[in-house]
């Protein structure tokens, strides 16, 4: 794997995990990770209270390009409502109500900046 190639995944890595101790503090329930299908992948899939969250994580090193959240677009967050609704049938849970969150992590100046953005889609 190419050098920068290996460093994204890593931070991608990295920022999943911080998302997942976040979402666990808030008082959310994570059920799945990283749950991939040909059209497309959910990073996190959990529960608030008796809300389906499908999560999706944005991990950057500074704001050159924006804030996280901005990476999340339109499409993107009807692909997720997609892949929710499909995870849900194929885990045979309820799939509403289901809600697109970001959660978006900037790691900068060796601190963690983390935010939760609730109902994108």
């Amino acid at each position: 794997m190419e050098r920068w190639a290996r460093y994204r995944r890593n931070l991608g890595d990295h920022g999943e995990e911080l998302a997942v101790v976040f979402l666990r503090r808030a008082g959310m329930r994570v059920i799945a990770r990283n749950w991939r299908v040909p059209a497309g992948e959910i990073d996190i899939v959990a529960r608030d209270g008796p809300v389906l969250v499908v999560a999706e994580v944005k991990t950057r090193t500074g704001l050159r390009y924006g804030h996280p959240v901005e990476a999340i677009t339109p499409d993107k967050r009807r692909r997720l409502r997609l892949l929710g609704h499909a995870w849900a049938v194929r885990h045979r849970v309820p799939p509403y109500p289901l809600r697109v969150d970001g959660v978006c992590v900037l790691l900068s100046g060796g601190r963690v900046f983390v935010s939760h953005e609730r109902g994108l889609a």
